[in-house]
């Protein structure tokens, strides 16, 4: 670089410095601001000789993560001196003592949680990455800021991932997408979270992303004028009533429209709530609820609402701190709009989770925890026992539910994820009432434990002292709490068992050459097809694995087929793989190859999304059956990327001599005469297809149909698709994906 160069670099430097001071959400006073100068000159000294793929100075990254921290966060000088700090340890020779002995234990404290995060996450071979999130989760133990902080640093990775290879790309995406996002969530982190999940999507599925972005440009202007037109109505009433507020039009998420195209089977255009309107309003606390209602009045004054969805979450506000109300009313041209009411405080708590709460909540500091969120966090990993996957899985499922609302006796209301069960409840009031539990009330009425409780239930629960839960239990609960207290009791006596059985195992496989660690232990767990590592030392311990049974996995894991994959696997994981999915222009496509060498291996086609050629797929190694091919937009290919990214090859079709592939096609329509006959005649003169069977039913003037078809290729089976929606009286045709 030229001395201009360095010195423009120094500038820039210098200048989102003062930007980082400038931004801060805090008051920071004269301490704070010195104690962000001596962080900022001991990252910059440290990285001095750094820079990233992109060719920038490092040290622009450390600042960007403390800006996040610092404005879209919201937390204080010690967290935005750890971001500053937080690669240091890590990437030169400095130490923690030495941070501890520059700033003070607390900024070491964090610095030291993040270090031991990075070092977790890149050691990807060594274990599962579930068992990796279970580690990084448990700095939440110490001071939540270190998960904040870290989130920070994953949405600047994410927004400056353009000089990574394609596959890394999709791998952070996908861990992305799987557990940072979900956690973004339950801090109460919405801005955040919605970047995330965008930026997740951006690489996971890129055409898709890109599409819907150009969508929304080409859309803009007309949804503009559409807020524009709903905003100066509402304001002439609002403004009568003197309130202080300002309206502000919000597009729904990139990755929000896609989720609803997805799981509602639509396109972008019948995507109808594609917007919302926020009213953010000024009030003193005693009058915050009032004016809100008062807002809602006014609103539906002008517009119908859709009763059925009212959210209110000013009476009742969610566990991670969110207050507003939601309306969704019906706006001109006869569609769906939600406007959303919130005060200025609770619009800062929307934003900045965690810090503004408990800015509101206890003056100006930074301090303090989500007690309730954190203690259930820690009953989820206090089960060391657990399979990693099973409980990242469980604890997605918290992070990310929905909440409902349920009342004690006495009138108390309880929060519970959606889905919860009686029994549930009784293991969120205590675990001591819910290992008793004999019976439940709802609403009065003796319903089953495993009865799903709605919004506004009361619930009684029914104790006797001589209860004990049975392992039906596990399957009547769906909260983590409940089922991990329900494991410890039933596991008190299957742990004595499983520490014999783990001793006689190590014993055993001594003879067999192979030495029992984590590795090992987890092969065993899929070769016997058990959930944990429990379940495994407990069946060695009553004796119902048998020493056949392990000959038998001893020398499938010498098997050379396994190594082969390994190699494979390697060769896939750490290589640019820069031509395997290049568009193919021939329509016959129909074998599938493997990795940069399109090398041909046995594979089986997942029953989870039923890829057939010309999808968009990739191969997954697993321990038993071999390479499995998904679809790249398969439900479960986000997890597998996530937590097996060392396991997943490149693939993609080529053509070869013909094969022929099943696809399931559900048809709907307006029931009219002649549409079954104009049907059967569109497929048969379809060349190529051939009808394995057809089932057509009409009710009270609705069609439906479903079709199951053999076709050599994707190609094929879009064409059939088009000719089918066509036909006069057909509303929608998608194809089926069977688990």
């Amino acid at each position: 670089m030229t001395e201009i160069d360095i010195e423009k670099e120094n500038k820039a430097i210098a200048q989102e410095y003062k930007e980082l001071l400038r931004i801060s959400y805090q008051t920071l006073t004269t301490e704070d601001k010195k104690l962000i100068r001596k962080a900022f000159d001991v990252a910059v000294e440290a990285h001095k000789d750094q820079r990233r793929k992109s060719g920038e100075a490092y040290i622009f990254h450390p600042i960007a993560v403390a800006k996040i921290v610092a404005s879209e966060i919201g937390l204080g000088a010690t967290s935005i001196a750890a971001a500053l700090l937080h690669d240091v340890v890590e990437d030169t020779p400095t130490t923690v003592k030495d941070i501890e002995r520059m700033f003070n234990p607390k900024v070491a404290q964090l610095v030291e949680g993040l270090t031991k995060i990075s070092i977790v996450q890149k050691d990807m071979n060594v274990s599962m990455q579930a068992e990796n999130f279970r580690k990084m989760l448990l700095t939440l133990y110490d001071d939540v800021r270190v998960i904040l902080i870290k989130i920070a640093d994953r949405l600047h990775n994410m927004q400056t991932m353009e000089s990574m290879d394609d596959h890394k790309q999709v791998k952070i995406a996908s861990e992305t997408l799987y557990i940072y996002a979900p956690l973004a969530h339950r801090l109460g982190l919405y801005n955040i979270k919605t970047k995330l999940e965008d930026l997740g999507l951006k690489y996971t599925e890129p055409a898709i992303y890109n599409d819907i972005v150009s969508k929304i440009k080409e859309t803009k202007e007309q949804q503009d004028a559409y807020i524009k037109d709903i905003s100066d109505v509402l304001k002439a009433s609002l403004d009568a009533e003197g309130i202080d507020y300002i309206i502000k039009g919000r597009p729904k998420s990139i990755y929000s429209i896609r989720r609803k195209m997805k799981a509602q089977n639509v396109s972008f255009d019948e995507v109808y709530d594609k917007f919302a309107l926020r009213i953010v309003y000024k009030s003193d606390p005693h009058d915050e609820k009032f004016i809100a209602w008062k807002i809602y009045s006014i609103v539906t004054d002008h517009y119908r609402p859709s009763p059925s969805r009212l959210r209110d979450w000013i009476s009742s506000p969610k566990s991670t701190g969110y207050e507003a109300l939601h309306i969704t009313v019906m706006g001109p041209k006869g569609r769906w709009v939600e406007v959303q009411v919130r005060s200025e405080r609770m619009d800062e708590i929307a934003e900045k989770g965690y810090a503004a709460h408990y800015k509101y909540k206890n003056g100006a500091t930074e301090e303090g925890g989500l007690d309730v969120w954190l203690n259930l966090l820690r009953e989820a990993l206090e089960n060391p026992e657990t399979n990693a996957i099973d409980f990242v899985e469980d604890f997605k499922m918290n992070l990310y539910s929905k909440e409902i609302y349920i009342f004690t006796p006495k009138g108390d209301i309880k929060s519970l994820p959606k889905g919860a069960t009686s029994l549930d409840f009784a293991f969120s009031i205590h675990s001591e009432i819910g290992i008793k539990t004999r019976g439940t009330r709802v609403n009065g009425k003796l319903v089953p434990l495993n009865y799903e409780l709605k919004s506004g239930d009361q619930v009684e629960i029914i104790t006797s002292p001589n209860q004990k839960p049975t392992a039906n239990w596990l399957d009547y609960v769906t909260t983590s709490r409940a089922k991990n207290k329900i494991r410890n009791v039933l596991n008190e006596n299957t742990k004595k068992i499983a520490e014999e059985g783990k001793e006689v195992l190590t014993r055993k496989l001594k003879h067999l050459k192979v030495t029992l660690n984590e590795a090992v232990t987890n092969e065993l767990v899929n070769f016997f097809h058990l959930k944990t590592s429990l379940d495994l030392f407990y069946r060695v311990g009553i004796g119902t694995i048998d020493n056949q049974q392990l000959k038998d996995f001893a020398a499938q894991k010498s098997n050379t087929l396994i190594n082969f994959f390994k190699s494979k696997i390697k060769r896939g994981g750490n290589t640019a793989d820069t031509d395997i999915h290049r568009p193919v222009l021939n329509n016959n496509y129909d074998m599938l190859v493997f990795g940069k060498e399109q090398d041909k291996l046995d594979y089986k086609l997942s029953t989870c999304c039923n890829p057939i050629p010309g999808d968009q797929v990739f191969g997954f190694v697993t321990i038993n059956e071999g390479i499995k091919v998904h679809k790249k937009d398969c439900p479960n290919a986000i997890s597998l990327q996530s937590n097996y990214a060392y396991r997943i090859m490149p693939a993609k079709w080529i053509d070869s001599s013909q094969q022929e592939f099943k696809a399931i096609l559900n048809i709907t329509g307006m029931d009219t005469i002649g549409l079954t006959n104009e049907l059967t005649k569109v497929i048969s003169n379809n060349m190529n297809v051939n009808i394995q069977s057809i089932s057509l039913s009409g009710d009270a003037g609705l069609f439906k149909g479903q079709l199951t078809v053999i076709v050599q290729n994707i190609t094929i089976l879009k064409k059939l698709i088009e000719n089918i929606k066509k036909i006069d009286g057909i509303d929608r045709v998608t194809r089926v994906y069977k688990n």
